[in-house]
């Protein structure tokens, strides 16, 4: 039988902890130097992309090199339910070719047509949903536009999220089983959470298809509150439903992440996230709180972290 390979990652971070695209009143006065500096600072080696970051590569690769940091990746809003395929490719053509020139691994790449996860006044509970059918015709167009990208060499890392048409457990099982191994999957501990899904049977089930993970950690007490009383989804941010590995008042278990990862011989990037209120929760305290709780973890399932 053939050695399983060891599992090796890189550690990056999103800048949300920093400001919110979706909610500028959530850090929308904080520098981008502030981020960037804080992240090195942190001891991470890379950053997805935020809304404050330059969309020319000549500007941006001096800005993240200064700080010693690469781009890891970028979120794109799909809308591939409502376009043609070509017309897709034309929306996305601008933002592939930054994350090419960047040498970025995957695209993360999530469906947002009828989206509520930026709508303040609208419970996350009432987002849009689709039924197998539809999904499964979904799949067919989705595996085109991978196919496309994968042949760009910026393969689609799948972003399942809180308040679109792929949210759950099963709605990920159904589009997984419906696309080509072309549709990477962007697993996210914190979302699946939030949904209700149970995170180590779905790593599991998915783990061939997994190309980029991003480590966000949920608070039971306020995800109670967004269920009970249906907030939406931001007002469930605002309120802090999210915070990072690491965190005593989280619920998800990284140990076990981590010893998932090891389990498939994962290699790629895993990326602290956390949409949190800057002034509540400060960046860099978190940010260091969410690293450290991640090398731990991965120290104790032997998954080698490489910068």
């Amino acid at each position: 039988m053939a050695e399983q390979p060891k599992a090796s990652v890189r550690l990056g971070i999103n800048p949300i902890g920093w400001s919110n695209d979706d909610l500028p009143e959530l850090g929308g006065d904080i520098p981008l130097e502030r981020c960037l500096a804080e992240t090195a600072r942190a001891g991470y080696s890379g950053i997805e992309k935020g809304g404050k970051f330059p969309n020319d590569p000549k500007l941006l690769r001096p800005l993240l090199e200064a700080h010693g940091l690469v781009l890891v990746s970028g979120w794109f809003s799909g809308g591939l339910l409502e376009l043609t395929l070509d017309e897709e490719k034309k929306r996305l053509g601008p933002h592939l070719r930054l994350l090419q020139e960047m040498g970025c691994p995957v695209l993360v790449y999530a469906e947002t047509t009828g989206t509520v996860q930026n709508r303040l006044s609208v419970p996350v509970a009432d987002r849009p949903k689709l039924e197998p059918d539809e999904l499964r015709r979904y799949g067919e167009k989705l595996t085109k536009l991978a196919d496309w990208l994968a042949a760009e060499e910026c393969p689609m890392a799948y972003h399942h999220h809180m308040g679109t048409v792929v949210e759950t457990e099963a709605e990920i099982d159904l589009l997984m089983a419906n696309t080509d191994t072309s549709v990477g999957l962007l697993f996210d501990t914190g979302h699946l959470t939030f949904a209700g899904g149970d995170v180590a049977a779905t790593f599991r089930r998915h783990a061939a298809r997994i190309v980029h993970v991003h480590a966000k950690n949920v608070r039971p007490s306020v995800l109670d509150k967004v269920r009970s009383e249906r907030w939406s989804f931001l007002k469930g941010v605002v309120e802090g439903v999210f915070t990072v590995p690491g965190d005593p008042e989280g619920c998800v278990d990284f140990a076990e992440l981590a010893r998932l990862l090891a389990e498939v011989g994962y290699r790629g990037w895993v990326v602290v996230e956390a949409e949190q209120d800057p002034k509540k929760a400060e960046p860099l305290r978190y940010a260091t709180m969410g690293i450290e709780a991640i090398r731990e973890a991965c120290a104790s399932a032997g998954v080698a972290i490489e910068r």
